[in-house]
């Protein structure tokens, strides 16, 4: 394909979707595409979404990326799950771990073997049959053959769009640092024609990415696109975050640490930790936030703490006319499961799918809007299980949650694994055994167990149990401490 047939593509703004989007876009369409992005020095980024789940590991190697590189440039740590601790009720922790836990059989996932095991005295935790989980509470952590240990990271989400950056202007990509003034408009169709900025500049385009955050520059301001508030189902509304020194080892997970009015977060990276708290305006403000957020850490901080308001929901539509939105521009929801990142990735990825090479086809626009919607429905629905099937009712924030209306699709998800401890994985969504890790994790129990576990007798059933927990506990036990791992890999 010669240059002049080239599509244009225009990044509106930087941040971690615009160089997640840029770095893609610019290595593998190379000679499909002419790539500029804008962003200007003077707007800052949210900035704070420094953990990952296992997706971004096919990213990366979807793009080249040597991962050694990576971690050393991001100061990143491996991360093997999600620590929930006073989410069940008070003094209570699970840990939600990346990994499949048990072993299924055809008809009835593990957890059926398990309820019949915990029933006659012969199962202990749910955890305790899953190798990442076992392996994270132990501070392990090593690569292991054929994909044995699945892992994501923590990152320096500033640090990681530098790298990122770099690899899109090697690959060709212009930059231009200023501010977007203006959007012109097509009037026969209105598509997006071009963007006029602050220096007086006119970039136009043939397709346009809005990573402006959640102002929404292009899909909302200039397109009026629409948004869904989910707030109803997810009330949190504000975070403060705040970075801190490191005061010991880096642990290979994530704590979210649930509190009067929402929750806190600890993200240990190689050079310092990500703290911070989300929490509802309703029952907390800010200063509140701020002062206990403080009182919660540990290590001296390294900046002032930064308070950030958001409205979760998301955009009626994720591309419209020649405009597709990434990241906060295209909707928000709150970083419990760690899946803001992974949006932003599934969103590139689905564009690369449906790149609009010969022109926008409505029936492309139409099926990428389809299948963003089933994913971020898929994912709101996970976030709203961890709130709303709690045993907490020692504050108003918590006996709203359990009070509160959800999604048809979770009560049906909710009621099927209550009355049959069933739970079925719906196309290509995100979470899997993620759903019986955090329902059982949060207090909700199956009521019965497929008959099929009955096929076994009280002590094959035992030597199942057993040997599973003996195979993870040999595994957990070669594996090197964490800290020694990232130690000898960052060299």
């Amino acid at each position: 394909m010669t240059d002049s047939k080239k599509q244009r593509v225009v990044i509106a703004g930087g941040g971690t979707a615009g160089w997640m989007a840029a770095a893609a876009f610019t290595r593998i369409l190379n000679r499909q595409v002419d790539v500029t992005l804008i962003e200007s020095s003077d707007i800052g980024t949210v900035g704070v979404g420094e953990a990952t789940i296992p997706t971004l590991v096919f990213f990366h190697k979807l793009l080249k990326i040597n991962e050694q590189e990576f971690m050393a440039a991001t100061n990143a740590t491996f991360k093997l799950g999600i620590n929930f601790e006073n989410w069940k009720e008070l003094e209570h922790a699970y840990l939600h771990a990346f990994g499949v836990t048990g072993k299924d059989c055809w008809a009835a996932g593990f957890q059926h073997f398990w309820m019949r095991g915990l029933k006659e005295g012969l199962s202990t935790d749910f955890g305790d049959y899953c190798l990442e989980r076992k392996a994270a509470e132990a501070g392990k952590f090593a690569h292991l053959p054929n994909n044995g240990l699945n892992y994501a990271y923590h990152i320096d989400a500033t640090l990681y769009a530098q790298f990122l950056r770099k690899i899109a202007e090697h690959e060709g990509l212009t930059r231009i640092d200023a501010k977007i003034d203006d959007v012109t408009m097509r009037e026969k169709d209105g598509y997006i024609e071009s963007l006029t900025l602050d220096n007086g500049d006119v970039i136009e385009g043939d397709i346009f990415i809005d990573c402006t955050g959640f102002r929404g520059l292009l899909i909302e301001k200039a397109l009026h696109t629409g948004y869904e508030d989910w707030s109803h189902w997810l009330p949190c509304d504000s975070a403060v975050a705040v970075q801190t020194e490191s005061v010991g080892d880096p642990i290979p997970y994530t704590r979210c640490i649930a509190h009067e009015a929402g929750w806190q977060w600890r993200i240990p990276l190689q050079h310092r930790v990500g703290n911070g708290m989300v929490y509802c305006s309703n029952y907390v403000s800010d200063d509140e936030a701020i002062e206990k957020l403080l009182a919660n850490i540990k290590g001296k901080p390294l900046n002032d703490p930064r308070v950030i308001h958001f409205r979760t929901g998301r955009r009626r539509k994720q591309w419209n006319r020649n405009c597709i939105a990434l990241g906060l521009a295209s909707g928000f929801l709150e970083p419990l499961e760690s899946t803001s990142i992974h949006l932003i990735q599934q969103g590139i990825v689905r564009l690369l799918r449906m790149f609009p090479i010969d022109g926008i086809c409505e029936e492309d626009v139409n099926e990428f809007n389809a299948q963003a919607d089933f994913d971020i429905e898929h994912i709101r629905d996970f976030i709203i299980l961890h709130y709303h099937v709690t045993n907490r009712t020692d504050t108003p924030f918590w006996r709203h949650c359990r009070q509160m209306d959800v999604p048809d699709s979770l009560r049906h998800r909710i009621d099927l694994f209550v009355k049959t401890g069933r739970v079925f994985r719906e196309g290509s969504e995100l979470f899997d055994d993620s759903w019986q890790q955090v329902m059982i994790g949060q207090g909700l129990m199956p009521q019965s167990y497929h008959p099929i576990v009955d096929t076994m007798s009280r002590q094959e059933l035992e030597q199942l149990l057993s040997q599973i927990r003996t195979n993870i506990d040999r595994a957990v036990d070669k594996l090197p401490y964490h800290q020694d791992y990232l130690t000898r890999y960052s060299q």
